[in-house]
């Protein structure tokens, strides 16, 4: 189900763009120590330098196709000492980082962190989630929400599934066991059947790893045995810890539901 979710290279720059820049503009107009409600050892300045920070390196990586991320950590660039300059830097951030973005094809082989897919698409896929997601938290801190658009947040539950949450390294193998629970975006019909079980293997540092993890039943015969439901945008902010539980509607086997929660609580920023 992946293929259909996806969206054009070109579209996920765009994000890029707007995201970062309705991001900047809120963290722009608000009181720097503000909390971060999603984030609480983060306040507004620690917000906005930490996408900062990972629009310069994926900037640089993507800017100058590096095989290895060395040379983008050495890259970035010092935090400002005022929010204003922090602002301005920002800004320059995601100009430099569309940029890049924008320089050759998705297929590109780049570096990346996901040993499955080395390509430009791969970086320009995350980083339009990135903004995304951090424009939520600039939103919840200044009291200001926004719609999320629809077809973007549905790719975004489809990455958090299968990449953020799941999908088995090539040192592992995964074990299915909880039961297959459904996960329906109800305002533009996707739907992923998913099944929580435990990767096993041992990893490239040598350490034996047994852990809990997420799959998606793609041509694997598999009845739900139970549900979660909403729009896409509640589904996407739900799995990155931007709403609360509640948000989504949920129906069927207590056990697996359990089970699917536990591996979302582990929680990704």
């Amino acid at each position: 189900m992946i293929a259909p979710l996806r969206l054009q290279a070109a579209d996920y720059v765009g994000f890029v763009g707007s995201e970062s820049a309705r991001f900047t503009d809120l963290l722009a107009d608000v009181d720097p120590t503000s909390p971060v409600p999603a984030c609480p050892e983060w306040d507004a300045g620690d917000l906005l330098w930490h996408l900062l920070e990972v629009q310069w390196f994926w900037g640089s990586v993507a800017g100058r196709r590096l095989n290895d991320p060395g040379p983008a950590e050495q890259d970035k660039p010092e935090r400002p000492g005022d929010h204003q300059g922090l602002v301005a830097l920002a800004r320059q951030s995601t100009d430099r980082l569309v940029s890049a973005l924008l320089e050759g094809d998705a297929s590109d082989p780049i570096w990346t962190w996901l040993e499955q897919d080395q390509t430009r698409g791969f970086i320009q896929r995350r980083q339009a989630h990135e903004a995304l997601i951090h424009r939520v938290d600039a939103e919840q801190v200044a009291g200001a929400a926004s719609p999320l658009d629809a077809p973007l947040a549905t790719d975004g539950v489809d990455e958090a599934l299968r990449i953020m949450f799941g999908g088995t390294p090539g040192w592992g193998t995964f074990h299915w066991g909880a039961g297959p629970v459904a996960v329906a975006a109800t305002d533009t019909g996707a739907r992923w059947v998913t099944e929580v079980g435990r990767v096993t293997g041992t990893d490239p540092e040598g350490d034996a790893i047994d852990e809990p993890s997420l799959e998606v039943h793609d041509g694997r015969a598999a009845d739900p045995v139970a549900q979660l439901s909403g729009h896409a945008a509640v589904l996407d902010s739900w799995l990155w810890g931007r709403l609360p539980t509640s948000a989504v509607d949920r129906s069927g086997d207590a056990g697996a539901l359990a089970a699917f929660d536990a591996v979302v609580g582990t929680g990704v920023q």
